[in-house]
């Protein structure tokens, strides 16, 4: 198993960044942190820290001295768990009608978290949304082949993930796309000068002054603009009215204005080129070509903003026949192989989900750190940017820091000394501080968190 200074410096590698400067990450703690067979801590480290290193690198860039950046593996992974309450109450994670299904030869993953996706599964088993029960559910299942059904639902929008073993999804015209694809790509797409960035001062977090646009939903996305945020960014959150949100989105948005603009309009795509103009970040989650239908993909940011950074999330990559799926982390770790090496680990065969999002959190402070290195990268040779990332090129990545003898028997750790509390829109909100340690300037969210509409589109 790989350790997480060497997970942490193919990171920093890999994006170009300055050797010297890894010499100022402090990682402590060592596997197994949480119970499961995989390096789930080492990869909330190493992502974690390669975003706030980052962050702290282009404060250098801006004429700040290097400071310390410390993360505890346990307190990462903790932090990665995602784990919050509302006035003392956790809400549940899952819908009823989400999980695990055994079929005719197999298992299938359902993701009804969201309504319109609920509804759309349960009708493709000719089950009626209003009367049906999970029960139900699970019998009509049993008569259905895990692969047909998987089409069957992608075909109609929907998301459902066959369960795969791991040489089954290597097989699979789309193992073979992602493992073709690195963890992350950062690459230039436009000429443009060196921005010019606010003066930073040696007491103020290393992204302040910058600006930062997130337009996602479920739950990298909005990860990787709460780490930004915590590092000084102004990040403006921005939902589509029309469109749900999980109960997640109290504590990922700390830290963040959070503004409405529609996109089906002129009137919010308006209000979005407006913010554009004065962004230096511009992070998305849409199925991809779905932003680029709206006006607002990278070439056209480009041109709009010279000097931009566009962030691009997918659930599958930029490659093969899945490309364009629709996917989350639940149903990313069941196709992938993940469900069925927890369950083969766990020696009663009966396949398990890791015990976080990872594939979601990990990716979340790639996005962080992606943004970080590409502005640092902005700074140093000009030029507009665009870092891709997905949740399984994640997977990928996590496969490849080996397993954990005997992980899954790790206890689970207590939360509470991790804990902090505060006033938001949505209630009180008791959620994880954040792990990452900024020795001179501490990463902190100064905004409470609110629902989305409680600012208006435009910069303070």
């Amino acid at each position: 198993m790989v350790n997480s200074s060497e997970v942490l410096g193919g990171i920093w590698r890999q994006a170009g960044l300055p050797e010297e400067a890894l010499q100022f990450a402090r990682l402590t703690g060592s596997e197994p942190v949480l119970p499961s067979s995989f390096a789930v801590g080492t990869a909330a480290q190493g992502t974690i820290a390669a975003a706030a290193l980052a962050a702290c690198e282009l404060g250098h860039l801006r004429g700040t001295p290097r400071q310390q950046v410390g993360v505890d593996m346990l307190h990462a992974a903790l932090e990665s768990t995602g784990w919050f309450s509302l006035d003392g109450q956790v809400p549940p994670q899952w819908d009823e009608f989400s999980g695990l299904y055994r079929c005719a030869d197999g298992w299938v993953r359902v993701h009804a978290n969201f309504a319109h996706h609920r509804d759309g599964a349960l009708r493709l088993m000719n089950l009626d949304p209003a009367t049906a029960t999970r029960a139900d559910a699970e019998r009509a299942m049993a008569a259905w082949p895990a692969l047909d059904f998987e089409d069957a639902a992608a075909a109609a929008g929907l998301v459902v993930t066959a369960l795969r073993r791991f040489d089954e999804w290597d097989a699979s015209p789309q193992g073979r796309a992602v493992a073709s694809q690195p963890l992350f790509t950062i690459e230039r797409i436009g000429d443009a000068p060196p921005l010019a960035l606010p003066p930073l001062r040696e007491d103020e977090r290393p992204l302040s002054g910058l600006r930062v646009l997130d337009l996602t939903r479920v739950l990298a996305g909005p990860v990787g603009g709460r780490a930004l945020a915590a590092y000084g960014a102004e990040v403006m959150l921005v939902n589509s009215p029309n469109l749900p949100n999980i109960s997640a989105i109290a504590d990922t948005s700390r830290g963040k204005l959070s503004a409405h603009a529609d996109l089906q309009t002129e009137e919010g795509r308006t209000a979005l080129r407006r913010l554009v103009v004065d962004a230096h970040v511009f992070v998305q989650g849409y199925r991809p070509g779905g932003i680029e239908a709206r006006g607002f993909g990278p070439a056209a940011l480009a041109s709009m903003r010279p000097g931009i950074v566009c962030v691009s999330l997918s659930a599958y990559g930029t490659k093969g026949p899945w490309a364009s799926r629709r996917g989350f982390d639940s149903l990313v770790q069941t196709a992938m192989g993940f469900n069925h090496a927890e369950g083969e680990a766990a020696g009663d065969g009966k396949p398990r989900p890791l015990p976080m999002q990872i594939l979601d959190e990990a990716t979340g402070y790639l996005i962080a750190f992606g943004a970080a290195a590409a502005l640092w990268r902005q700074q140093r040779e000009g030029g507009s940017w665009h870092v891709q990332v997905s949740l399984a090129q994640t997977g990928q990545w996590l496969r490849s820091l080996g397993r954990v003898q005997d992980g899954l028997s790790a206890a689970k750790p207590d939360l509470k000394p991790y804990v902090e509390t505060s006033d938001s829109g949505f209630g009180r909100l008791a959620a994880l501080r954040h792990s990452a340690q900024l020795q001179r300037t501490p990463a902190e969210w100064v905004r409470p968190s609110m629902p989305p509409g409680s600012d208006p589109p435009r910069w303070p």
